[in-house]
């Protein structure tokens, strides 16, 4: 029998440094074969050239040349179905364990079980771990045990159970001779994956003390570009949330730390009520009449409603993979309420586009903007694509920017009229609503 090895499976956490999975493993009593399966079930839906799978894949080629070149190891690289790919591990290798980090979408949790059980069969443990959360699962719930479905109180749990929590940073870099010496395990290149590169760029994070610092005071203005870019990386997993909160709490910036508890906290309504991945939390919203009209939404998707705020937006992400927050929320609101066009086409085509897309996150902001979601405040509230100009983007230098005709006789004229929008959409919800 061959030497008995385990297996550190890489996912959402694409980082050799603060991976708390990967350093269980190298803690562990035999060699660490790491690896990464390019899952052929996520990728079939994917535009070929897809900037996240450009960024995956150079992220794995770099983490192969630092581990090559710290200490003669590597990374094996696969593409196929996981369970398909175990099977063939299974077979080449004396395998005791499987070691990785907790993921929480409702793929991936079917995915993990099935797996855990075929590993099972094989007299093989699979063992899991919180990474890319500093709480998950039942960490933050009411006195009686149930989960908060409203983010004020979740947010002043989570603080209160911080305090007292031992935030730490797992420093792999004395363990890393446990990997298994081979710098020549499985490689692949985007074409061997049916992939070719990007056009769009995921860029660097930017973390600074002056962008934490100003960061409630610029946040909304897109014309400013001031938000972190953290989004993809946290994602991914090239960034630990550890250190970024200890970076939130270092900068004493409770706006900057509550938008990680956020992330946090849409992650928490994901798994406690995995039918929102499909359904409106508030299920009497589901008897909605939506349009549904497919030019209108053509238009919005291209960016040309005639709002040029809108416009700004979706360009802004057709052409980079990246929208600003606080544009998000008004073309979301655009899309549902003034187009009434169903909140799961928005949500679909941004999970297409966005470079930062995460499910937990896409799904609770887009039942905000619907009013179907955990979210409180009521379904009228409806924003004014003209008004939030006013608002955000004053000297209009953001839609300078990205709808460069919008002054000139080729731009086109509002697609629909914001007063008429408005009264439409308030009579279809108050039907849908006390029907």
């Amino acid at each position: 029998m061959s030497q008995p090895i385990n297996i550190f499976w890489f996912r959402r956490d694409l980082r050799l440094d603060d991976n708390l999975g990967f350093y269980k493993a190298l803690q562990s009593q035999h060699p660490i074969l790491p690896i990464f399966i390019f899952d052929s079930e996520i990728l079939e839906q994917l535009p070929k050239d897809d900037a996240r799978v450009t960024f995956i894949h150079n992220t794995l080629q770099d983490m192969r040349k630092t581990l090559k070149k710290e200490n003669n190891s590597s990374l094996a690289i696969y593409h196929g179905k996981p369970l398909d790919i175990y099977k063939s591990l299974i077979k080449d290798h004396n395998i005791q364990s499987v070691y990785t980090n907790h993921d929480y979408e409702p793929y991936a949790k079917t995915r993990d079980k099935n797996i855990e059980a075929f590993l099972k069969k094989n007299g093989v443990t699979l063992k899991t771990f919180k990474d890319q959360v500093v709480f998950e699962k039942d960490d933050i719930t009411k006195a009686d045990g149930t989960p908060y479905v409203v983010y004020t109180p979740y947010m002043k749990k989570w603080k209160e159970k911080f305090k007292s929590y031992n935030l730490e940073i797992y420093d792999t870099s004395p363990l890393k001779n446990n990997l298994i010496k081979n710098n020549d395990l499985p490689n692949l290149s985007l074409a061997d994956i049916g992939f070719k590169k990007s056009k769009q760029t995921i860029v660097d994070y930017i973390v600074t003390p002056n962008l934490i610092k100003d960061y409630e005071a610029t946040r909304n203005f897109p014309a400013k570009d001031s938000t972190s870019k953290l989004g993809p990386h946290l994602r991914f997993g090239t960034v630990s949330i550890r250190k970024m909160v200890k970076k939130a709490i270092a900068e004493k910036n409770e706006i900057f730390w509550q938008e990680l508890i956020w992330r946090e906290f849409f992650m928490h309504i994901l798994w406690h009520f995995p039918h929102t991945s499909k359904a409106s939390f508030k299920p009497k919203y589901e008897r909605i009449e939506w349009r549904n009209n497919d030019k209108e939404f053509k238009l919005w998707c291209e960016g040309k409603t005639g709002y040029p705020l809108v416009d700004a937006g979706m360009r802004q992400l057709n052409q980079t993979g990246f929208m600003h927050n606080r544009v998000r929320m008004l073309v979301g609101s655009f899309l549902c309420k003034h187009l009434l066009i169903d909140w799961r086409w928005g949500e679909a085509y941004f999970a297409e586009k966005l470079h930062d897309y995460d499910m937990s996150s896409n799904i609770g902001n887009w039942q905000w903007v619907a009013g179907c979601g955990v979210d409180a405040a009521p379904y009228f509230r409806i924003f004014n694509p003209t008004t939030q100009i006013d608002k955000f983007d004053k000297e209009l230098n953001y839609i300078k920017k990205w709808v460069s005709d919008f002054q000139e006789l080729t731009y086109p004229t509002p697609m629909v009229d914001h007063k008429m929008a408005r009264e439409r959409c308030l009579k279809v919800y108050k039907e849908a609503l006390n029907g």
